[in-house]
């Protein structure tokens, strides 16, 4: 394999990404990477210059304040980084994802792992052996804001992973917020038993294992075979020191402990995706009882409401969305989770019209695929519904209020959304498609011929000094 480029394994064509340090390498191959100064602060100082790069340069930051252990983060802030992680292009990012979801591949487990290779016992002090940044002004504290939890159930056994952020409250306790999905019914499901739930969490691993994490499959389909698939191979995974629980071999970090039965404590506030904070409120408990890592580990974090964390939970709700209105309208095209719409309530919808009244029933359509959506824009198939102002232009010259709005007063939506009443608010789509019975000119786009042929940057490179007096005389 050459050095600094994603894995080929034995062929020309691109290839999945398969653990943190190979993704480091092809991220600096390209020139996507920022080393910067040692010793910058662990209290903002990370997250401000993280959020400064952010969607152009990954971060490494060489002894953080002090500690260690480096951080690295702004790994996936870009939709065509995570495209060529998985070794497909762009366009093809969406059913790639579903593919692996829909066909898992099982783990390999193996004896010994590179995440073991340094053991941390009680007494515990995560301070000391993590270096755990604070992101926001007005943050509760030190934040794992990139590590993925699993958890068992505890009565299948099958595995679940997913992402939650986890407060340091103490030398060895984690405040969680954990929302009501698979790992809520598992804890609830020990909590009834009267027993602690086993967890871990693991930190810095793959940009394809941290997507398959966010992958939106029934209760009992462990993510992690998801991520094997897109790997394109069976995921090592070992088992963990003090539990049941298998975690990804090649991870850099993992935490394991368990979540205590009845007891809730304050956590938060947290800055969280929609740019807001997400509010100090009693929550659920771990108990860390070790810590492993790599001898020379690297620490993920995420900023909250930055590229990296909207698009790890917008490309896996972009692929279901899309699988799911296809079921009823396979003339939809394409959908998008807009960036302005925090990648998770404001949906285009691209699709090729044949009938009246098609882009509200797509509408509803895309409302009951997820309940984070407020609001839903339906386009024609002209529209580029990855820029925005192609959307807007739709909106504008295609669009009437009292014939092609809908709304859905006091529905479900996201608990994070600062402007509903606890998760109850209202939901408006917008039909921006044209009319099928219009005449042809009436909406027809303008166009001057032969302009996608011009050579842009030809023609910038070789005007930059430009003599137009001298032209005048030429």
């Amino acid at each position: 394999m050459t050095k600094h480029a994603v894995p080929t394994h034995g062929t020309n064509a691109p290839q999945p990404v398969r653990n943190l340090r190979d993704w480091l390498d092809h991220l600096a191959a390209h020139d996507r990477l920022a080393v910067l100064k040692s010793n910058i602060g662990l209290k903002f100082e990370v997250a401000a210059h993280a959020k400064r790069l952010d969607g152009l340069r990954a971060t490494f930051f060489p002894r953080p304040g002090g500690h260690s252990i480096p951080v690295v983060s702004g790994l996936i802030s870009d939709r065509g980084w995570m495209a060529e992680a998985m070794g497909v292009e762009p366009s093809a990012m969406l059913a790639r994802f579903q593919e692996a979801a829909s066909r898992p591949t099982p783990w390999l487990e193996v004896k010994s792992a590179p995440a073991q290779e340094v053991t941390h016992r009680a007494p515990l002090d995560l301070a000391k052996i993590l270096p755990l940044p604070t992101h926001n002004e007005h943050d509760g504290g030190p934040y794992i804001a990139a590590g993925i939890m699993i958890v068992r159930n505890p009565r299948t056994g099958r595995q679940n992973v997913s992402i939650h952020r986890c407060q340091l409250t103490g030398p060895n306790r984690l405040g969680v917020l954990v929302l009501p999905r698979h790992t809520f019914t598992f804890h609830r499901m020990a909590e009834e038993a009267g027993e602690p739930l086993d967890a871990a969490i693991v930190i810095g691993v793959d940009p394809l294992t941290l997507l398959a994490s966010q992958a939106i499959v029934p209760i009992d389909h462990d993510e992690l075979e998801i991520a094997g698939s897109l790997q394109g191979r069976p995921l090592p995974v070992v088992k963990c020191l003090n539990s049941e629980i298998r975690v990804p071999a090649e991870a850099e970090i993992v935490i394991e402990g368990h979540f205590l039965p009845g007891v809730r404590e304050p956590e938060g506030p947290f800055g969280e995706f929609p740019q807001t904070y997400g509010t100090r409120s009693d929550r659920e408990v771990m108990e860390v009882v070790a810590v492993t890592h790599r001898k020379d580990a690297i620490f993920h974090t995420m900023v909250g409401g930055g590229l990296e964390h909207l698009l790890l939970g917008a490309i896996p709700k972009e692929a279901t969305l899309l699988t799911h209105l296809r079921r009823n309208f396979p003339n939809v095209i394409d959908v998008h989770l807009s960036p302005g719409g925090t990648m998770r309530f404001h949906l285009f919808v691209k699709m090729k019209k044949t009938q009246e009244g098609q882009g509200k029933n797509v509408i509803l359509g895309a409302f009951a695929g997820s309940f984070d959506l407020k609001h839903v824009i339906v386009v024609d198939e002209d529209v580029d519904i990855h820029n925005p102002s192609e959307v807007e232009w739709a909106v504008a010259t295609r669009f009437q209020a009292d014939r092609d709005l809908v709304i859905v007063p006091e529905s479900q939506g996201s608990k994070l959304d600062p402007s509903n009443r606890d998760g109850v608010g209202a939901k408006m789509g917008i039909d921006a498609t044209k009319p099928l019975a219009a005449q042809e000119m009436v909406f027809k786009r303008i166009r001057v011929p032969g302009e996608e042929a011009i050579d842009v940057d030809g023609i910038l490179k070789h005007s930059a000094s430009a003599d137009w007096r001298g032209a005048l005389k030429g």
